[in-house]
């Protein structure tokens, strides 16, 4: 039924969004001598958003958000020490473990004897292909876009590059605004794994997608059963 499965690859094979929260808590707590929690929260977030153009998604552009939003918020009054805190901090996220998502490690392969799979991600190029080769799931992937954002001009790209049918095409993810809304703007098909935490950028209307070839399953092992469904 599909000529190839695309899946994301954080948040949908592997954790991430877990690290954001935790180094966010404790650059909250770094700059609570200046500033409520809440506010620095809400600050910080104004500002990695504003930069996402600039710096694009990634642990570096979250450290350079992080070091913007310290500076403005002690009005210049932030140290060299604690500067190297928040370094640190993103050190610590760039050399995190991956932790794969429950049922991933034996359905990936499993899910690649059955068809061609890709994976698309977006983000910090070497940040991305790092994970990837640490996953131990590279060579289930027949395909790796690494990707600055997820719009239906970048899927129609993608397609086009290897000549898939969009109506073939199947993309997997955890992201409504990334991985399915413009899947499904080009005719192509999309499923849907929600994960505990979304991001507040990738957040959008759940009542947008209730449209022909969306599906949802719990995790990503269900997919083998939504699979066999379709093809009967």
């Amino acid at each position: 039924m599909f000529d190839i499965i695309a899946l994301d690859a954080d948040d949908t094979l592997w954790h991430n969004e877990p690290l954001y929260t935790k180094t966010q808590e404790k650059f909250c707590q770094l700059l609570k001598p200046y500033h409520d929690l809440e506010w620095i929260q809400k600050r910080l977030n104004e500002t990695e958003i504003r930069n996402l153009e600039i710096f694009g998604y990634g642990v570096k552009g979250f450290i350079l958000s992080m070091i913007e939003t310290a500076i403005e918020l002690s009005e210049g009054r932030i140290s060299g020490r604690e500067i190297q805190e928040i370094i640190n901090l993103g050190r610590q996220m760039l050399q995190a473990p991956i932790e794969l998502i429950e049922h991933v490690k034996e359905t990936i392969p499993r899910l690649s004897r059955l068809y061609p799979l890709m994976l698309i991600t977006k983000g910090d190029l070497f940040d991305q292909e790092t994970k990837i080769a640490r996953s131990g799931l590279a060579d289930c992937f027949k395909h790796v876009e690494i990707v600055s954002e997820k719009t239906t001009e970048v899927y129609r790209a993608i397609l086009k590059k290897y000549r898939f049918d969009p109506k073939r095409f199947l993309m997997v993810g955890n992201s409504l605004k990334s991985d399915i809304l413009p899947v499904l703007a080009i005719g192509g098909q999309a499923v849907f794994i929600k994960y505990p935490t979304t991001w507040a950028h990738e957040a959008v209307d759940e009542t947008e997608v209730r449209r022909a070839g969306y599906f949802e399953i719990d995790h990503i092992g269900e997919i083998f059963e939504l699979l066999e469904n379709l093809q009967n």
